[in-house]
């Protein structure tokens, strides 16, 4: 059994995880439908793998998901609007 400080650290980081959703949905003030769909695909299977790891009893790696998030949803945004001419 995991100490309860690193539960607490877990679903801290899974409520961080969710708190990215309004990124992604807010993302179609630059990006096309299209990327905004792949986008929140994406971010579905980022829940999907936190919700595993606390299952699993890996919660200290939760902690990640919400960083993922945040850099897939930077580097997806700024390289469509470099290479494909995505502009708000």
């Amino acid at each position: 059994m995991r100490p309860w400080w690193q539960w607490l650290l877990g679903w801290l980081g899974f409520a961080a995880l969710l708190a990215t959703l309004i990124f992604y949905a807010a993302s179609g003030l630059l990006a096309p439908a299209w990327a905004v769909a792949v986008l929140l695909v994406v971010w579905l299977g980022l829940v999907v793998a936190a919700i595993r790891l606390l299952r699993r009893r890996r919660p200290l790696w939760v902690l990640m998901t919400p960083i993922a998030a945040w850099l897939i949803w930077y580097a997806a945004l700024t390289a469509g609007e470099t290479w494909l001419g995505w502009t708000g």
